[in-house]
């Protein structure tokens, strides 16, 4: 059986779709969520994805948009910056204290293979299962109030930049590395894997930058 957790009450403004009340509490149930959805179709929307994943707080959000950025999705044209727009909205409208965010049908109607993505999922899921096993709540300062809000600000500047990682090789893996981190580590309540995805946040574009000049 899944345990799945309770999250704040921040539900998305209506699909029609039947939302999940709970997000994955690792990185593992987080990537049976996904496969799990419309098993047998040669495709799966963004907004299933989110449907399955949860929408009640931007964790989850976050984790989804850094998984498809470091699987083979992220070389699809266009679809960095489609993340980049995901975050943006989301992360915006709850700052903006908004209890019930919108997303336009666009965005949440695009779709993706399905084979494509498991595969990628698949190839994730044995690092998955180390990264979960070093989980824990420490530090938590960094991933609630303040600490929360600016990684939330760091999530959206990164945001910003995804359409110009369409054209530096590698570049959007690296976001979705940082993104997946951030959002890990607030489904977890490790601070120290935030900690992580500020070192790849400040890091990994001192060194793309160093290597291309």
């Amino acid at each position: 059986m899944v345990d799945w957790k309770q999250t704040p009450n921040l539900s998305p403004e209506g699909t029609g779709a039947v939302v999940e009340k709970y997000e994955p509490a690792n990185l593992e149930q987080m990537l049976d969520r996904i496969e799990s959805k419309a098993p047998g179709d040669k495709h799966i929307s963004i907004g299933e994805m989110l449907d399955a994943v949860g929408r009640r707080s931007f964790g989850p959000v976050l984790l989804l948009v850094g998984l498809i950025l470091v699987t083979p999705l992220s070389g699809m044209p266009g679809m960095p910056t489609l993340m980049g727009l995901l975050v943006l909205l989301t992360l915006g409208q709850i700052l903006a204290g908004r209890k019930h965010f919108w997303l336009p049908a666009l965005l949440v109607r695009r779709e993706v293979p399905r084979d494509k993505l498991v595969r990628g999922l698949e190839l994730l899921r044995p690092t998955a299962r180390r990264i979960d096993r070093l989980l824990r709540p420490r530090a938590t300062l960094l991933v609630k109030g303040p600490g929360l809000y600016v990684t939330a600000v760091v999530c959206m500047v990164i945001a910003i930049f995804m359409p110009a990682t369409e054209v530096v090789p590698f570049s959007s893996s690296i976001a979705g590395v940082a993104l997946m981190a951030f959002g890990l580590a607030i489904i977890s309540r490790d601070g120290v894997l935030a900690l992580f995805g500020w070192a790849v946040t400040v890091v990994a574009p001192l060194t793309l930058y160093l290597n291309l000049t």
